[in-house]
């Protein structure tokens, strides 16, 4: 087991009175948090750390301050850390792979700059699955990232050094990337809070694409209050992103009051499958009684598209990955092979050194997938497949207001332990991948731990564009 602290400021509320108070200031905050990063080295969390220069920016926040109090942004002092999907612009970004090691991007993401625009801090880029294809971040080129609550154990994928970071108390919140549980399922496994929103609703310009139609930027973080008002400040349309929406964005972190009633949904007959670890079955029912002890109507529901929903969604994305990743060429950036004799060669070779095994296994399964003779048998069905999952949750959401669901079916396993079965790696997203193959929003909030002592996370869906109502609830279930 490694040390884990309680975090120092478990809110940005926190962090913010004790900076008006002249407790701590923007150049403390950075040397506190960089002294977390180097005693939890060992979780190899992060791909870099922008030390020297998240030092310079502190000072300059702090001048800023001192010369014009009242001319602050509304994350002056926040300290986030950023997945390595992430653009920043003359920072490098390669998704944990080989094939982008030393490509700097030219641009930030819009969702960055958001942030950085009300004056955060960002301290370091976080590792992530290769291309964020995982659920354990085994399959980062820089290594995997291991759990701070048992070093032995994966932090999930494939936001898993986003969560870590969170975890170890590294950084205030981490943005991460959520395809199929991807923020959700490394925050149950290291027990912070992680937040999907809405399909469009926050801008995926500067994101590096997995799957364009399930991507979605979240956050990790300490409180339920932090992701609430990180959403805020993100959401809202981006000409950059056509996909973005143009609905008004809600003040999220203003309005987290809860009604006194919900009606809440579950699927029964998949909380009692052979799949389901017993402690998280116990976890998931003791929330059950909690929640009717508390005046809230909670029922099981039918939902048997639940045995189809992880093979529709590996045939969708990983077609989708076989075509976003043609860019990745060794021709325009990038790695580039030096065995390579003619144009065909350095394709080739370029794609085979550069890419990791899952990376491979993912896009050969896409291509295969879309090819001909075959696309209809498996894509267009898989297609249909998404619209009857979408049009079955929309049924569900006209008399329930979320879903409730473990946020995964076992804790979290041995490093190494699955290695030769990518298919059981696959399954554990069986109660996450429904919120992308929707759209709808979703978040995870810690509710204990299992026998062995590792994190339980919960997580809850809402109907689309229902942040406020989710946010607000979670925010109680949370403990705030």
């Amino acid at each position: 087991m490694s040390q884990m602290q309680a975090p120092k400021y478990a809110t940005y509320q926190a962090v913010r009175q004790a900076i008006e108070e002249e407790r701590t200031n923007c150049q403390e905050l950075v040397d506190y948090y960089l002294a977390q990063i180097e005693v939890s080295t060992a979780t190899n969390a992060y791909v870099e750390v922008f030390a020297e220069e998240a030092k310079v920016q502190a000072k300059a926040l702090d001048e800023k301050r001192a010369a014009q109090p009242d001319g602050i942004g509304r994350l002056f002092g926040a300290v986030i850390s950023i997945k390595d999907v992430l653009c920043y612009k003359d920072h490098e970004v390669t998704a944990s792979s080989k094939i982008l090691g030393g490509f700097r991007s030219l641009f930030t993401a819009t969702a960055v700059e958001r942030l950085l625009a009300e004056d955060a801090i960002i301290i370091g880029r976080t590792s992530c699955d290769e291309f964020a294809m995982g659920s354990s971040n085994e399959n980062s080129y820089y290594g995997p990232v291991k759990n701070g609550a048992s070093l032995d154990r994966v932090p999930g994928g494939s936001s898993g050094g986003s969560a870590v970071a969170v975890q170890m108390d590294t950084c205030l919140a981490s943005l991460g990337s959520d395809t199929g549980g991807s923020v959700r399922q490394p925050a149950a496994f290291c027990g912070v809070v992680g937040m999907k929103p809405t399909y469009g609703r926050v801008s995926r310009y500067g994101l590096l694409a997995y799957g364009s139609s399930f991507d979605q930027i979240g956050v990790l973080s300490h409180s339920v209050e932090d992701a609430a008002l990180l959403l805020e400040i993100m959401a809202g349309n981006d000409p950059m992103d056509s996909t973005s929406s143009h609905r008004p964005v809600p003040a999220y972190s203003k309005e987290l009051v809860a009604k006194e009633r919900y009606r809440i949904a579950y699927f029964g007959k998949a909380l009692e499958s052979e799949g389901m670890h017993a402690d998280i079955r116990k976890a998931t029912h003791q929330l059950i009684e909690d929640l009717q002890h508390a005046g809230h109507t909670v029922a099981s529901v039918d939902f048997d598209l639940l045995d189809h929903i992880i093979a529709a969604y590996y045939v969708l994305t990983t077609a989708e990955a076989s075509t976003n990743l043609s860019r990745y060429d060794g021709i325009r950036y990038g790695y580039r092979s030096s065995n390579a004799q003619d144009l065909m060669e350095t394709y080739k070779k370029s794609r085979t050194e550069g890419f990791g095994a899952e990376v491979k296994r993912r896009i050969m399964l896409g291509t295969f997938v879309l090819s001909s003779g075959y696309y209809d048998a498996y894509y267009t069905k898989a297609q249909k497949a998404r619209r009857l999952i979408q049009e079955r949750t929309n049924a569900i959401f006209e008399d329930y207001d979320f879903i409730l669901a473990p946020a995964s079916p076992t804790p979290p396993w041995k490093i190494g332990e699955k290695e030769d079965d990518p298919v059981s790696v696959y399954l554990e997203d069986i109660f996450t991948v429904q919120a992308n193959m929707t759209g709808i929003p979703a978040i995870c909030w810690p509710v204990g731990t299992d026998e062995a002592g590792l994190p339980i996370g919960m997580q809850l869906m809402a109907p689309r564009f229902a942040e406020q109502e989710l946010l607000a609830f979670a925010k109680g279930l949370n403990g705030q």
